[in-house]
């Protein structure tokens, strides 16, 4: 193939792939609404809907540049507005590779929405989204995949378990800590009171949604249409997600006695955040032995945040964090140096070198974005603050926050559920 048409495949490929990862928004939106109350329904998708143009303001003024821009290291220090860069990357037109990297940007901002729904003002979100995007994501993916230090250590991340899911993992779980539980989450003896979301048809959708667009995700990483490597990575993504599934069912039906489905969902949500650090670099029943691990790992991750009262409605850190981590690490162990990883992972004869590696990139991620997380929280909280007042979050955000309802004919039969929901008598 002439050079001149592998271009032409290869940026139809990418393109497409970033389409289906832009698509992943529709599934985002859908899951976070339907797992938290009808009365803020209108709040989440408006969150889900604005994140992704402030990402888009905040990567191609700033955040592309940090992120890909030549500079040293630690981060990159040109290409502002895209100005002054060549017209082709690795291969490919540059807007081509920019729209496919703004797109996985979009993702690390929404996965914050779902920690800190219920009970975040909108504006204070849109600050921390727009921040994060544009100035904290952009210099771990520095470090990652824009020629830094953890690239020349031989870091493994093929499509983002650390740089996308774990950045957004760890700053929600500062938000949710930060903005404090729900009202009504727990009694005051730290029971845990569930809070059922209102549309589990919605989060089915979503969940759905999601898996086709982490084909893009993941085998779009490729960068080129490269037919044995994405179909492999597509099919070592599938078989993750299905392992995830199938695994979340039979634990949440020990650990509980009945299969839960937004667990289920959210099983197979965690085997795709853990198999996409490695889905390029890992045989296929590595991907089913990660999706196992992370399946069950996403429960027991909703067990412990409860436990300590960090209200997550949608299960975001135990998905993306928990998950992103795990399948980091994993990659350490599972990964093949003949698959294109730097080196054999321990299951291979390489010994723990490659582990090593992979927990420096996981300690690192976590130092960068707890420390910057808390600073841009708790700046936001001193200005305009980052919670509704409590009259407000018992009516909800839809209409204390928007001024409109997603199901107004419904008003009143979601009413008494809505004063339930919220009222002091459950925390008594």
């Amino acid at each position: 193939m002439d050079p001149n048409t592998k271009m032409i495949v290869d940026t139809l490929w990418v393109l497409l792939a970033s389409f289906l990862v832009f698509f992943m928004n529709a599934g985002f939106a859908l899951v976070e609404s339907g797992l938290c109350r009808a009365k803020n329904t209108v709040n989440i998708l408006a969150k889900n809907f604005i994140v992704f143009g402030l990402t888009v303001i905040g990567f191609w003024t700033v955040g592309y540049a940090l992120m890909f821009g030549e500079g040293n290291r630690l981060v990159g220090a040109d290409g502002f507005l895209l100005v002054g860069l060549a017209d082709e990357v690795v291969g490919l037109p540059l807007y081509a590779f920019f729209f496919f990297q703004l797109c996985f940007a979009v993702t690390a901002a929404t996965i914050v929405s779902g920690a800190v729904a219920e009970r975040i003002k909108l504006s204070s979100f849109m600050i921390f989204a727009t921040i994060l995007t544009a100035l904290v994501y952009p210099v771990i993916g520095h470090w990652v995949w824009g020629g830094g230090w953890l690239s020349e250590k031989g870091f493994a991340d093929f499509a983002g378990s650390t740089v996308v899911h774990s950045v957004g993992g760890w700053a929600a779980l500062v938000g949710a800590y930060m903005l404090g539980p729900r009202l009504g989450k727990y009694t005051r003896s730290g029971k845990v009171r569930p809070i059922p979301g209102h549309n589990m048809s919605m989060v089915t959708l979503g969940g759905l949604i999601l898996w086709l667009g982490w084909f893009g995700f993941n085998a779009g990483s490729e960068l080129s249409a490269d037919p044995q490597a994405i179909a492999r990575i597509s099919t070592a993504t599938a078989i993750a997600a299905s392992f995830g599934t199938v695994a979340a069912t039979v634990w949440a039906w020990f650990r509980a006695g009945k299969p839960d489905l937004s667990l289920i969902i959210n099983g197979m949500l965690g085997g795709l955040v853990g198999v996409t650090a490695s889905c390029r670099f890992v045989e296929l029943y590595g991907a089913a032995l990660i999706g196992i691990i992370c399946g069950v790992l996403v429960i027991e991750a909703v067990s412990f945040f409860d436990r300590r009262q960090i209200d997550d409605p949608v299960g975001a850190t135990s998905v993306h964090l928990v998950c992103g981590v795990t399948g980091t690490l994993l990659a350490g162990v599972f990964g093949k140096e003949e698959l294109g990883m730097a080196r054999d992972g321990l299951l291979y004869g390489g010994g723990t070198q490659q582990l090593w590696v992979q927990l420096q990139g996981v300690a690192a991620t976590a130092a960068m974005v707890l420390v910057s997380s808390f600073l841009l929280w708790k700046l936001i909280a001193m200005t305009i603050g980052l919670r509704v007042d409590e009259e407000e979050e018992l009516v909800g955000l839809d209409i204390s926050e928007m001024g409109m309802e997603a199901y107004p004919e419904a008003r009143d039969v979601f009413g008494a559920a809505m004063s339930r929901d919220g009222g002091h008598e459950v925390v008594a």
